[in-house]
């Protein structure tokens, strides 16, 4: 009954959640930066949903994705692996490269990451896996141009930042990114240090929404409000 009404609702074109919400954000911002031959990254890369988008929308371009959990990364690989235009890593991106414990949550993959982070639920199921560790700058050729990044990884985007810091500097990408309180404080992660960080590159950081409709991009103390009242928890870096 559960997965009906779920089916029922995704089928309806109006967003009922937040995260339905970022969703079609995220669709509309990659429709509007890429074209034909971008380039893209999708961090935290999952079952290729918004990989799927930039393959769309940038058909000619070259996509690269980045899937540490090893059921999700071979699912990833087969089904993209006679694809021309992109790549697969079984890496997690972090800021330094070696191998690292992982946290999996066998029961809801979408929350795993390098550190466990709060669930919503009581009765999540996790487990400790070894994963191999890399920085994006490393990752990548350094004259390979990126025009848009997606990050999802569960609060350790500060980490997957600090590794990409050449690759942000000399392209200047367009970045979403989720920063929330619940996932990026258990990395010891706070909204100044990632704003420092972009507005080091070269970027600055918007509400979604806020950027779609042409309007000003956030303050440091604008960006530290929403995050700690957790009105919005996805954002949009840019030049």
């Amino acid at each position: 009954m559960k997965e009906t009404v779920k089916k029922i609702i995704k089928a309806i074109p109006i967003a009922f959640t937040q995260n339905q919400r970022y969703d079609k954000q995220t669709k509309k911002i990659i429709a509007r930066v890429c074209k034909a031959d971008s380039n893209c990254i999708d961090v935290g890369a999952h079952k290729g949903e918004v990989l799927d988008i930039m393959l769309k929308h940038a058909p000619n371009g070259m996509h690269h994705a980045f899937e540490p959990i090893p059921d999700l990364y071979t699912k990833l690989a087969s089904k993209y692996g006679s694809n021309k235009h992109c790549r697969v890593y079984d890496l997690a991106l972090n800021n330094e490269k070696g191998t690292a414990t992982f946290n999996y949550v066998v029961s809801n993959p979408s929350y795993s990451g390098l550190i466990k982070r709060k669930y919503d639920r009581p009765d999540e199921q996790d487990t400790q896996i070894t994963v191999k560790t890399e920085l994006l700058d490393d990752a990548l050729p350094a004259d390979v141009k990126i025009d848009l990044i997606k990050i999802d990884v569960e609060g350790g985007e500060l980490r997957v930042l600090e590794g990409a810091r050449q690759t942000l500097k000399r392209n200047k990408p367009v970045v979403i990114f989720e920063h929330g309180l619940g996932a990026s404080d258990f990395y010891g992660s706070t909204p100044d240090k990632v704003y420092k960080l972009m507005e080091d590159c070269g970027l600055k950081i918007s509400r979604m929404k806020d950027w779609l409709d042409g309007k000003n991009h956030l303050s440091l103390s604008e960006f530290e409000t929403i995050y700690k009242n957790g009105s919005d928890y996805y954002f949009i870096a840019h030049r």
